[in-house]
């Protein structure tokens, strides 16, 4: 035991001394002695690998199971969507609802994205020649993503939801509260301007609202989530991750109604009988219409009373 700490006390000075020569002597040392434990080590690295493909074939059965999972869920949700589906239908058609036809849709490649510390948007590859129009909305897959901000004959700038600039009205399902959902540079949007906050609870629907005449009613935007500032937000259900196509969706302008009386109709003068005078008026026109036996019972009551 004194021999071997008096010879591990030595190879510690030595590895411990500061100069080129002894610096020399480890390297040399070094590259005899390591590569010669390759055998060793051998068995240890097999060990290690058989370990990690254990752990992750332990990984591939939990997310197998979950996949499983997620895939029975899924069956009931298309069966009772279907379901659903089917009973609206019949409940429009006994009601004899009109229901808008669907929005049509152009499709683009996302093509650069501009995005910055103080802006986001994206462009992509249609334009004026495939009839879009600034301020149109433009979706994902699945969610809201933006509105056109600028056209030029084959490109279009989509301004995102997530820029400061961007103030979209929404609706907030099931409680049916307004706000406006504005950007703030962060991958949650604000909602502001909420009549009650508290009726609101985390994943609630947001959906776009008509409000203004900016977006079309009704297209997905998100889930409401509580940010970390105690503030209300939105998860948006677009992929900002993955922006490689956009729908341009075509909006149709709404028919305006500047009045209130523009809502009823005129009611329409009503016309005299062609046998009647030129100088009576509608009663002088319906006395005038009598037919001769009631003018004739109107003079033998006439005649009694007299």
């Amino acid at each position: 035991m004194g021999l071997l700490a008096a010879l591990l006390l030595a190879v510690f000075l030595f590895w411990r001394i500061d100069s080129p020569r002894v610096e020399q002597v480890r390297s040399d040392l070094l590259d005899r002695v390591v590569p010669s434990f390759d055998w060793a080590m051998r068995p240890v690295t097999r060990l290690v690998g058989v370990m990690e493909n254990l752990r992750s074939y332990a990984r591939i059965v939990e997310q197998n199971q979950e996949l499983r999972r997620e895939l029975q869920q899924m069956r009931a949700w298309r069966e009772a969507a279907l379901q659903l589906e089917q009973r609206n239908a019949q409940l429009l058609d006994l009601n004899q609802v009109r229901v808008d036809p669907q929005l049509t849709h152009v499709t683009g490649v996302v093509m650069a994205d501009s995005g910055t510390p103080f802006r986001r948007s994206v462009l992509i590859n249609v334009g004026a020649r495939d009839g879009v129009q600034d301020g149109w909305a433009v979706m994902d897959g699945l969610g809201l993503a933006g509105r056109i901000t600028g056209v030029g004959t084959r490109t279009a700038r989509v301004l995102l939801l997530t820029d400061t600039a961007s103030s979209v009205p929404v609706i907030i399902q099931p409680s049916g509260q307004r706000a406006m959902l504005s950007g703030d540079n962060s991958p949650f949007p604000l909602l502001d301007f909420i009549e009650s906050p508290d009726e609101l609870r985390p994943g609630d629907r947001v959906i776009s609202s008509d409000d203004g005449d900016v977006f079309p009613a009704g297209l997905l935007v998100g889930e409401v989530v509580q940010g970390r500032d105690r503030r209300l937000r939105v998860r948006l259900a677009a992929d900002y991750g993955r922006l490689e196509f956009l729908r341009v969706m075509r909006s149709r302008p709404v028919e305006p109604v500047p009045q209130t009386g523009s809502l009823i109709l005129p009611l329409q003068p009503i016309e005299p009988p062609a046998d009647a005078e030129p100088g009576a008026t509608g009663d002088d026109a319906a006395r005038g219409a009598e037919s001769p036996d009631e003018a004739a019972a109107t003079t033998q009551q006439g005649a009694s009373d007299g």
